[in-house]
């Protein structure tokens, strides 16, 4: 990668960081999770470590948190709040103590002050004459924002402080937060308990601060006169006997080993406790070293953060209930003690199948560690069956549909020779309530139908009011009843009758995928659109029952065809198509032929620029090229995008397909 390349990356990157230090601190609404925001600034400063050249004031290296708003006034730190390095592993603590001993040019026997780190708001408190003069937010590091009388409504701060030992002018700093249960009551109207805390401080009417149950809990100090403690132990015990909150969980440990197992231990512990955490902090416990030590330009040198897993948590499994799909799927979910995972709270996670929860034994009531890593769903890893409760029973898996009480089935597959994991209602129409609702909203899916202003909520509104059943319900809706509505009016409703009146005119392709029928995803539909050309050879197709011509088709296997065969055996699926067919205009399905990409194969990796990955495809087959799903000696093109995945790059290169950009795409398209 050339300079200009590379300080191009850079600049993107600091441009995102911005956005979101302002979203997260300024505007107490972030829109990714802390493990992602770690990973950017992370890639950032390693940048910043390769090339040495990259440099910018808003680099996490020089820049703390976000200028403070315009709508409060503005306070100095006496001694900057800054934020800690992180470390994740055994090999960052190592790295930590090293650095401090080349810093102090020798080895010491040092003892470390452990807390957890709880996931909240820091704040200062000022007291002069042992009063509160001054309460302040952190805002950059350097420069935060008067908050006093938010502060002043957290019933955990006292007001003024009668100990004769109590100097006369400190700076006390701690962790302005929310208890889970209290959280729980709020939850609807804050992304997560972090959010609630900020949201809350940053009123400009304390009042409504009030209104949220904040509590704090004091960590250090800034700024103290005539410090006479010796370690951080001994000055968080004073906070303790003054009057202030500190962590039950505080403690001294001596070696890298011990603050290891430790750490291991309090992660599963932390499930126990009222309140969210990230991680632990641990910091030299001898003040003077603390002083010796000092600071980086934006982090202590003497102490340090190491993380959770940002992506795994511990919970309970309150509940197992069972959601019925689309196709009459069965996928059992467990409703648990809501849990802050990597900046997201998780109420709700996949168990999958009944086969996942007989494997690995999960019952009502069990301890579970959960994972959610990226877009993921969020699933169980694993249940600690130690802390079972000796009285709790196995889950049994329902035999009948709970929401049209048909029978369910495992269906046996020919090719595997064993039965499905998963199991079905055989209801698989719009006779099973839950399954209808599925089908309604995947036929507006924006790979269906896509119809502006039907949204899936509003489509479980409408089933309930029993203005939408089936498909066509849809382009028949009594809009004078809609128009009564709560949340609607005149000119929505019009809005709405106006989209689904212009998503009338469908292709053939489109048409088929929102049917919902098992097995045919964009591409079946496609591929089979494309062999019969229009809606009335596939009428006449199904009526002949000759369904199992498409066998012949490349990409139509006897799965697909036998999906085909089972829903239109259906007498209510086969009669929804013909009422379509009349309410519709389905475009016949054509092709340009003699495109700029005949006989040309292409495959998708990375995010592309300016354009979705369906567009793209769209694109390709426009010009008479064909997309495929994974990378085969058939592929001409591997297309990559930012972020591809190295696997098919590996097996491109091993085959030798040619790999493209997205702008050698665009040169064969001219």
């Amino acid at each position: 990668m050339n300079k200009e390349k590379i300080e191009k990356k850079y600049k993107l990157k600091i441009k995102e960081l911005i956005k979101h230090n302002k979203l997260y601190y300024d505007k107490s609404n972030p829109i990714i999770s802390d493990s992602q925001y770690d990973h950017l600034k992370k890639e950032v400063i390693e940048l910043e470590l390769k090339y040495s050249y990259l440099n910018s004031k808003y680099s996490p290296n020089q820049n703390i948190g976000f200028k403070p708003s315009k709508s409060f006034e503005k306070y100095k730190h006496k001694i900057p709040m800054l934020s800690l390095s992180n470390a994740y592993d055994k090999e960052d603590l190592i790295n930590f103590e090293k650095k401090i001993f080349n810093y102090l040019n020798k080895n010491i026997n040092l003892n470390y002050s452990v807390e957890p780190k709880i996931d909240g708001i820091s704040a200062s408190l000022t007291y002069i004459n042992k009063k509160l003069v001054y309460g302040v937010s952190r805002g950059d590091g350097k420069i935060g924002e008067i908050i006093t009388e938010n502060l002043k409504t957290i019933k955990d701060i006292p007001l003024e402080i009668k100990k004769d030992d109590f100097p006369n002018e400190i700076e006390i700093r701690g962790e302005v937060f929310i208890k889970k249960k209290d959280f729980f009551k709020i939850k609807d109207s804050f992304a997560n308990p972090r959010n609630a805390a900020s949201g809350s401080l940053r009123q400009k009417d304390p009042n409504e601060t009030k209104k949220i149950p904040l509590n704090f809990i004091a960590y250090t100090f800034g700024y103290i006169q005539n410090n006479s403690h010796r370690n951080q132990s001994d000055f968080l015990n004073s906070l303790r006997l003054w009057g202030f909150k500190i962590n039950k969980d505080n403690k001294v440990l001596y070696k890298i080993d011990e603050l290891i197992n430790f750490h291991k231990t309090f992660e599963i512990k932390r499930f126990d406790l009222d309140y969210d955490l990230d991680g632990l902090v641990y910091k030299i416990n001898d003040l003077n070293l603390q002083k010796r030590l000092g600071f980086t330009s934006n982090a202590p040198r003497w102490a340090i953060a190491h993380k959770f897993s940002a992506d795994k948590a511990y919970t309970k499994v309150l509940n197992i209930d069972i959601q019925v799909g689309r196709t009459g799927a069965l996928t059992p979910v467990a409703k648990v003690e809501p849990v802050n995972i990597g900046g997201v709270v998780v109420s709700n996670v996949t168990l999958h199948n009944e086969d996942e929860i007989k494997r690995k034994d999960i019952r009502v009531g069990d301890i579970v560690k959960i994972e959610r890593a990226g877009d993921v769903i969020p699933h169980v890893i694993e249940v600690d069956k130690n802390k079972r409760d000796k009285n709790s029973n196995l889950f049994i898996f329902p035999k009948i549909c709970p929401s049209c009480g048909s029978k369910t089935i495992k269906e046996f597959n020919k090719i595997t020779k064993k039965y499905d994991a998963v199991r079905r209602c055989i209801n698989d129409s719009y006779g099973c309530e839950r399954i209808a609702i599925e089908k309604l909203k995947h036929f507006i899916s924006k790979d269906a139908f896509n119809i502006d202003g039907l949204g899936k909520k509003v489509v479980e509104n409408f089933w309930n009011l029993s203005l939408i059943k089936k498909p066509q319900d849809i382009f028949n809706l009594d809009y004078s009843k809609i128009e009564k509505l709560e949340g609607w009016g005149k000119l929505s409703t019009r809005n709405l009758k106006i989209s689904i009146e212009n998503s009338k005119k469908v292709t053939l392709q489109k048409f088929i995928y929102s049917l919902g029928i098992r097995h045919i995803g964009i591409e079946n539909a496609k591929i089979i659109s494309n062999s019969v050309k229009n809606i009335s050879k596939l009428i006449q197709i199904i009526q002949k029952k000759e369904l199992n011509k498409f066998i012949n088709i490349d990409g139509i296997g006897e799965t697909q065809i036998n999906s085909l065969e089972n829903f239109f055996s259906n007498e209510m699926n086969f009669n929804i198509l013909i009422e379509m067919k009349n309410i519709l205009n389905i475009e016949n399905q054509s092709l340009i032929k003699n495109g700029i990409l005949k006989n040309k194969t292409f495959l998708f990796t990375g995010k592309l620029d300016g354009m979705s990955r369906a567009e793209a495809k769209a694109l390709v087959e426009k010009n008479s090229g064909t997309t495929l799903s994974s990378v085969s000696k058939n592929l001409n093109y591997l297309v990559i995008g930012e972020k591809p995945t190295k696997s098919k790059i590996n097996n491109a290169e091993n085959l030798g397909v040619k790999i493209i950009s997205q702008q050698d795409l665009e040169n064969l398209l001219n």
